[in-house]
C-alpha cells in the first residue's frame, strides 16, 4: 500500500495524470448518482443514457486544464484553490447543459445538467481536502519530534502564522498568548487564548519549546520586556517581520526568523524628521563614497528615496558597487521614482578620478563614508589605514570644494576619541582635516558625525555569534567586561543625513547611541534566547560554551564619543554638538606632508610616533 512519502516521490507529470485519472472516475460516479437521484430508484444505464458517462469527463478534464486546477499544489490547497474548483465546475455546468438542451437524448433528463455538476463539485471539493490533509504530514517530523510552540500576539498575524505552521507540522501549537485581556479564555481555529500574565506559567506547564512574537505594531519597548521576561527559560524565542513585511497579508513559515538585533540590544527609535532628510537631497546630485559598504550602501537606500536628481555611487570594489547599483535600480523601478544612479568605480586614493568624477558631476552634497575600518586589519597595515582614511579623506573633501560642493559629511566613529589603535587614530586625524579645511573653504560645509558599531554590518559581533551558536559554539568573547554602543544601521543613515542637514562648517556631531551593552551579556542573552544554555563553571553541562579570548591588539575596553565634557543639544533629540580642539589648515598641511612619507614607508613606529604628536589622548598599544 502506497503511503504519502512514496507518492510525494512521485514525478510531477505521474501526480498529474493521477489526478486526472481520479478526476475521470469522480465524474463517472458523479453521473451515476445524479442519474440515481434524478430517477429516484436503483439505477442502472440504458439506451442513451451511457452518451452521459462519456460526455461528462470529456467536458470536465480540458475545462479543468484550461482553468490551471492542475498546477496545483493539493497539500497547500486553500480557500483560493476551492473557490477556483468551484468556478470550473460552474463552468463545466454551462457547457453540459448546453449540450444535453442540444441532443436532447432519449431518457436523459435535462436536469442532468444542474444535478450531475453539483455531485462533481462534492466530489471533488472532498478529493481535494482529503488530499491536503493526508499529504501534508508527508514531509513533516513525527509528533514525538515536534516543538511545542506558544505564538504571543493573538491578531491576524498570529492566526496567519498559526494556520502556516499548521500546514507545516513543524509545531504542535500549544495556544496564544496577548496583552488584551478581554481575549483571555477565547480561542483561535482551536487553539485557546491565554492573557500574557500566564505566560511564564504556561511556558512551565505546557512543556513549552519554542515562542514566536507575533506582534508587528508592538512596540520596540514591549517586546523587550517580554524578552527580558523570557530570559533564562529553556524555550527558543523567533519572531515575525515588521508590519511594513507583512502587508501582503501572508504569512509562511519562511516568514520566521531570529530576533531582530533591535530586539537583542534595541531601544525604540526616534522618527527622522522629514524636512532634515529631504533638506540636501531633492532634486540635488548627491555622492556617496563607500557606496557598497554596510553604512555606505544604507545611506544611499535612505538618499533616493528623496529624490535626488543624480545619485553618485563610489565605490572601489567592482561587486560591491555591482550589487548596491541593481539594488536602487530595483527600489526605483518599485517605488517609480526618477533618480539617475551612476555607477562610479574608483579609490578616494586616487586624487585625479576624484577630481575628474566632481567636475564632472559637481555633487552639492558628499557623503564620505570610504574607509578601512577593521581594527586588527589596520593595526597590520597602518600605511594604508593612513592613506585611505586619511588621505583619501583629504583627497575627496578637496575636489568636492574645488567643484562648489555645498556640504561634505564625514561618517567618523567612536572609536576616533582617545584612540588606543591606528584606525581609530586615522578617522580622528580624518576629522582634524576637514576641521582645518572648513576655515580653507567656507563656501563648502564641512561636518563629521561620529557614532559606535552599527548592527549587522561586516564584521559586527551579532552575526558572528549566530554564526557560532549555528557552530553549537564557542561563542567568542575578547573580554568579560568590554562593552560596546550599537545603533541599527538604517537609524545611523538617516541620522547621518539629518546631522549632516544642520552643519554650520566644521561641525563634529556625536549620535545618542543609548547606554552600552556589555558583549558578554549580549552572548548570554542570545545563548538564552536560542532556548539553550550557558556552559561555564556554575554549570558544566550546559549547550554553549563563551569563551573569553583576550582584547586583540589596539581594542580598548570602553569605547567614548567626546573628547571634551561639553556637547551642546541641537534640534534632534538624538543628534549632539561636540566642539574640540583643531589645527589651522597652513600648520596641518606641513605636518600631513610628513605622515604621507611615512605611511608611504609603512613605518609603523613613526606613524604611531605622528599620532602620539597629533591626535588627543592617543595611547598606542
Amino acid at each position: 500500500m502506497l503511503n504519502n512519502c512514496q507518492v510525494l516521490a512521485w514525478p510531477r507529470a505521474a501526480k498529474r495524470l493521477a489526478v486526472i485519472t481520479l478526476d475521470v472516475v469522480l465524474a463517472l460516479v458523479a453521473t451515476w448518482v445524479a442519474y440515481a437521484l434524478r430517477l429516484d430508484n436503483t439505477y442502472y444505464p440504458v439506451g442513451a443514457q451511457w452518451w452521459v458517462y462519456g460526455v461528462a469527463p470529456m467536458l470536465a478534464v480540458p475545462i479543468f486544464v484550461r482553468l490551471g486546477l492542475y498546477r496545483a499544489i493539493f497539500r497547500y490547497t486553500g480557500q483560493a484553490a476551492l473557490v477556483a474548483t468551484g468556478k470550473a465546475v460552474a463552468l463545466y455546468a454551462g457547457v453540459l447543459t448546453t449540450v444535453l438542451l442540444w441532443q436532447q437524448w432519449p431518457g436523459v433528463p435535462r436536469s442532468l445538467g444542474l444535478l450531475q455538476p453539483i455531485v462533481f463539485l462534492l466530489l471533488v471539493g472532498a478529493s481535494r481536502a482529503f488530499a491536503r490533509f493526508w499529504l501534508a504530514g508527508l514531509a513533516a517530523q513525527s509528533a514525538g519530534d515536534r516543538g511545542r510552540l506558544l505564538i504571543f500576539g493573538a491578531g491576524s498575524a498570529g492566526a496567519q502564522t498559526a494556520a502556516a505552521l499548521g500546514m507545516a507540522r513543524h509545531y504542535t501549537l500549544v495556544g496564544f498568548v496577548d496583552d488584551d485581556a478581554s481575549k483571555d479564555g477565547r480561542s483561535i481555529n482551536g487553539a485557546p487564548v491565554h492573557v500574557s500574565a500566564k505566560l511564564l506559567q504556561l511556558v512551565r506547564d505546557e512543556q513549552v519549546t519554542d515562542i514566536l512574537l507575533a506582534m508587528p505594531n508592538a512596540t520596540r519597548e514591549r517586546r523587550n520586556q517580554i524578552i527580558e521576561s523570557l530570559q533564562g527559560l529553556p524555550v527558543h524565542v523567533r519572531t515575525l517581520p515588521s508590519m511594513a513585511d507583512l502587508a501582503s497579508g501572508k504569512v509562511t513559515v519562511q516568514d520566521i526568523h531570529e530576533l531582530d538585533v533591535e530586539d537583542l540590544l534595541g531601544r525604540e527609535p526616534v522618527p527622522p524628521n522629514a524636512d532634515l532628510l529631504a533638506q540636501d537631497l531633492a532634486g540635488q546630485v548627491v555622492l556617496v563614497s563607500g557606496a557598497g559598504g554596510s553604512i555606505g550602501g544604507e545611506l544611499t537606500r535612505q538618499i533616493v528615496l528623496q529624490c535626488p536628481r543624480q545619485l553618485l555611487l563610489l565605490e572601489h570594489n567592482e561587486f560591491g558597487l555591482y550589487a548596491i547599483h541593481q539594488e536602487l535600480e530595483g527600489i526605483c523601478k518599485s517605488r517609480q521614482l526618477s533618480v539617475e544612479l551612476v555607477p562610479l568605480l574608483g579609490s578616494v586614493s586616487n586624487p585625479e578620478r576624484l577630481r575628474a568624477i566632481c567636475d564632472t558631476y559637481q555633487p552639492a552634497t558628499v557623503y564620505h563614508a570610504a574607509a578601512y575600518k577593521h581594527v586588527p586589519m589596520v593595526e597590520d597595515n597602518p600605511g594604508e589605514g593612513v592613506r585611505n582614511n586619511v588621505f583619501g579623506t583629504l583627497n575627496l573633501a578637496q575636489a568636492a570644494a574645488a567643484s562648489g560642493a555645498r556640504r561634505f559629511v564625514l561618517i567618523s566613529t567612536d572609536k576616533a576619541v582617545r584612540p588606543t589603535n591606528v584606525m581609530g587614530a586615522t578617522k580622528r586625524v580624518a576629522e582634524l582635516v576637514l576641521q582645518a579645511l572648513a576655515q580653507e573653504y567656507p563656501a563648502t560645509c564641512f561636518s563629521m558625525v561620529r557614532f559606535g558599531n552599527v548592527l549587522g554590518s561586516s564584521g559586527s559581533v551579532v552575526p558572528l555569534f549566530r554564526k557560532q551558536l549555528a557552530a553549537g559554539g564557542p561563542l567568542t568573547v575578547t573580554h568579560e567586561e568590554v562593552t560596546r554602543y550599537f545603533m541599527t544601521i538604517p537609524e545611523a543613515a538617516q541620522l547621518v543625513l539629518q546631522a549632516g542637514a544642520m552643519g554650520q562648517g566644521g561641525d563634529v556631531f556625536v549620535l545618542d547611541m543609548g547606554q552600552p551593552v556589555k558583549i558578554m551579556d549580549l552572548a548570554r542573552r542570545m545563548v538564552q534566547l536560542s532556548g539553550l544554555s550557558v556552559r561555564d563553571a556554575a554549570h558544566p553541562t550546559g549547550d554553549i560554551e563563551i569563551a573569553v579570548t583576550g582584547l586583540r591588539v589596539g581594542e580598548k575596553l570602553y569605547e567614548e564619543l567626546l573628547i571634551g565634557d561639553n556637547p551642546q543639544p541641537t534640534a534632534h533629540p538624538r543628534i549632539m554638538k561636540a566642539h574640540e580642539p583643531f589645527m589651522p589648515w597652513a600648520v596641518l598641511q606641513r605636518e600631513l606632508q610628513v605622515l604621507l612619507q611615512v605611511a608611504n614607508a609603512n613605518d609603523a613606529a613613526a606613524i604611531k610616533a605622528f599620532m602620539v604628536q597629533h591626535v588627543q589622548g592617543y595611547q598606542p598599544a
